[in-house]
């Protein structure tokens, strides 16, 4: 049987980091790395595949949003399996990691509504979905690490439905992990505030090229693994980042969101339909 690692986001930010970690000191026979930046995941396989006397790292380009990337995935496992059982017993994932996802700055009425939803495909439907469709190539020891945020403990304004993704992705994790228990299958959710990523870039649609204060994810990522190998259920490196998810179980949900509303702005450019939407409203003033 061949043990592989999935690792999705794979191209830049946590999700390369994820696969230069495994790659170095982990031993699985494959490691499919998924996105849809072609040039950037085939960079990064070479690169890593150079170290080795054969081929692990296997780039994967793949849309995995929503019920139809699901779908997408679930094609591929089930297509290298069948392959796989003709000369040998077919794939078990070992380690799955769901990274790919990504967030919006600003407040919800001026930040695009589509891309919002988008989001919550991503971050929510995209991993649930490869969580179940993996479930049959999950076996005894096999590890599932979910990408959540510190923002997952508490409402946030100018954030809020990243926040609220997040917020499902801890959740779910947990439970996940506690049904799969007595299977011996063992479920992380990563839970990091600001890292040194492609975040900022994407979620302010480049107002903030740079996660601000953010940290290289090195370690991040290290003690992530080793956290989850370990069947710890949640993942945070910063003494800073646990004390602030401690300290968010006593203060009112309301009370965080308003005052983060209030006084911590997020730079953001409008999204193309929100400038549409400005230039609909304006051109309807003259008529």
């Amino acid at each position: 049987m061949k043990r592989i690692a999935v690792i999705t986001g794979a191209s830049s930010g946590l999700g390369e980091e994820f696969t230069r970690q495994v790659c170095a000191n982990y031993d699985y026979d494959e490691i499919w790395i998924i996105a849809r930046r072609e040039d950037k995941l085939r960079t990064l396989a070479d690169n890593l595949n150079a170290t080795k006397n054969f081929t692990t790292v296997h780039p994967v380009v793949l849309d995995v949003a929503g019920k139809e990337g699901v779908e997408r995935f679930k094609k591929l496992l089930e297509s290298e399996d069948e392959k796989l059982r003709k000369v040998e017993s077919g794939i078990e994932i070992g380690l799955l990691i769901n990274n790919a996802g990504f967030g919006t700055y600003g407040p919800f009425a001026e930040t695009s509504i589509n891309r919002q939803m988008d989001m919550i495909e991503l971050n929510c439907t995209t991993v649930t979905g490869i969580c179940g469709v993996a479930l049959p190539y999950l076996k005894k020891d096999s590890v599932i690490i979910n990408t959540a945020s510190l923002a997952a403990f508490l409402p946030l304004g100018n954030f809020a439905v990243y926040g609220a993704t997040k917020a499902y992705v801890l959740n779910f994790s947990v439970a996940l992990a506690a049904e799969l228990h007595d299977k011996g299958i063992k479920v992380c959710a990563l839970c990091p505030g600001s890292v040194s990523t492609e975040f900022a870039n994407v979620a302010s649609n480049g107002a903030r090229p740079e996660v601000k204060g953010g940290i290289p994810p090195k370690k991040v990522v290290a003690q992530c693994l080793k956290r989850a190998f370990k069947n710890k259920r949640i993942s945070m490196l910063l003494f800073k980042w646990r004390i602030t998810a401690f300290m968010s179980r006593f203060v009112s949900g309301y009370i965080g969101a308003r005052y983060t509303y209030l006084y911590n702005k997020r730079p953001h450019n409008p999204d193309a339909d929100m400038i549409k939407k400005a230039e609909e409203i304006s051109v309807s003033d003259f008529i």
